[in-house]
C-alpha cells in the first residue's frame, strides 16, 4: 500500500478507500489508485480480509471417499473444471481436501469457519442421513449441495439431478430390448443418490413385471466392480443386462465379461451411467448416460456465487441426461 500510494500520490488510507470501495476519496482518485494497484500486480491478502470480516475470497470443497477411488472417478475431475471455470472468473480461490468420511468432513467445515478459510462450500454425495445441512446453519456458512438432499432445506441451495427419471429411461430402453434379469451395480449405499436410482430401479421392475431386477452396492471402484461382475455372471439365473453406476465399473465389467466367455453384447449388455472417454475405450464401445458434467459444475459454483452474493437459497435442476447408444447394448438373448 505504501508503494501504491507513494506512486499514486496519495495517502495510505486513501489507497485503502478506493481499493476496498469506500466513501472518502473521487472517482478520480479510485481509478488512480487502480491503474496504479495493477500495474504492481497488487491483490487482496486474503488473511487480511478475514482478520477484517471482509471474506477470505475462497470457497471449499471436501470429499468424503477414499483417495484411490476418487482418482479413477472422472466425473469429479469434469466437475471441479467447471466449478473452478466460474471461480477463476471471479477471482475466487478453491480450497480442496479429501477425507474418509463425513465425520472427518464436518470436523474441517468446523476448522474452516474457525479460521475463516472459506466463505462457502460445495457439498457432494449427499447423504440419506446427512448431518451436514444442520452443522452449516449452525455455522452460519452458505453452501450448494450437488446432487440434492433427500429432503429440501431452505437454507442450503443444491443443484439436483434427476436419477429416478435417467434410471427409468435405462430400465425402458433394456426392457423393449427384450432383457428381464437386469443387475444394477450400484456405488455407496449411503449416498442419496444410489438410494434413489434404487428405488426407481425398484419401481419400473414392479411396474414392467421384471421379478428379478435388482441391485447390488459396492465402492465405485474397478476391483469391486469386476468382483460384483464375476459373482452375478456365474451365479443362478445371470443377467442378460448390467448396469454400472460409473464407467470404471462399466469398463471393468466388459473385461471381466469377456474373460467369463461371454459376449457383450450378444450375451450380456453393459451400461455406463456416466460417460467418458473409458467408455469409448473399451471394446465394444459402452452405452452411457451422457450429461455436461462441466457445467454441471459451472451451476453449482454460480449458485454458490449468487449465494455469497446476498441472493436466497434455492433449488436448481439439471437437464435430464439422454442416454447414448454404442456398442454394448442389443436385443436379449432368445427375445427375438
Amino acid at each position: 500500500m505504501k508503494d501504491i500510494a507513494r506512486r499514486a500520490g496519495v495517502s495510505e488510507s486513501a489507497v485503502s478507500f478506493a481499493l476496498n470501495d469506500r466513501p472518502g476519496v473521487s472517482e478520480i482518485t479510485r481509478d488512480r489508485v487502480r491503474r496504479v494497484a495493477e500495474q504492481l500486480g497488487w491483490r487482496p491478502s486474503t488473511a487480511a480480509r478475514a482478520l477484517s470480516g471482509e471474506g477470505a475470497a475462497t470457497v471449499g470443497l471436501v470429499v468424503a471417499r477414499p483417495a484411490t477411488t476418487l482418482g479413477v472417478d472422472s466425473f469429479f475431475l469434469q466437475l471441479i473444471s467447471g466449478i473452478q471455470e466460474v471461480l477463476s472468473e471471479r477471482h475466487l480461490g478453491l480450497l480442496f481436501q479429501v477425507v474418509e468420511d463425513v465425520a472427518d468432513e464436518c470436523a474441517v467445515y468446523r476448522r474452516w469457519w474457525a479460521e475463516h478459510r472459506v466463505d462457502g462450500v460445495l457439498v457432494v454425495d449427499p447423504r440419506t442421513d446427512d448431518p451436514r445441512p444442520a452443522l452449516l446453519d449452525e455455522l452460519g456458512l452458505p453452501g450448494v449441495v450437488i446432487g440434492g438432499l433427500p429432503d429440501g432445506h431452505p437454507n442450503l441451495s443444491q443443484v439436483r439431478a434427476d436419477d429416478t427419471g435417467a434410471m427409468a429411461v435405462i430400465v425402458g430402453r433394456l426392457h423393449e430390448l427384450g432383457h428381464r434379469r437386469i443387475v444394477h451395480i450400484a456405488g455407496l449405499s449411503s449416498l442419496a443418490h444410489t438410494d434413489r436410482r434404487i428405488r426407481s430401479l425398484r419401481a419400473e421392475a414392479e411396474r414392467r413385471g421384471l421379478a428379478e431386477a435388482r441391485s447390488v452396492t459396492t465402492d465405485y471402484s474397478d476391483t469391486e466392480g469386476a468382483a460384483v461382475t464375476r459373482r452375478v455372471l456365474t451365479g443362478e439365473a445371470p443377467p442378460s443386462a448390467l448396469v454400472y453406476d460409473n464407467d470404471v465399473m462399466a469398463a471393468a465389467g466388459a473385461a471381466v465379461t469377456s474373460g467369463l466367455g461371454l459376449h457383450v453384447p450378444g450375451d450380456v449388455s453393459i451400461v455406463s451411467w456416466e460417460d467418458s472417454v473409458l467408455c469409448r475405450m473399451a471394446h465394444p464401445w459402452l452405452t452411457a448416460l451422457s450429461r455436461d458434467t462441466v457445467a454441471f459444475g459451472r451451476l453449482a459454483a454460480e449458485e454458490l456465487t449468487a449465494l455469497l452474493d446476498g441472493g436466497a437459497a434455492r433449488t436448481v435442476r439439471v437437464p435430464l441426461p439422454r442416454l447414448l447408444e454404442r456398442e454394448s447394448t442389443a436385443t436379449a438373448p432368445g427375445a427375438g
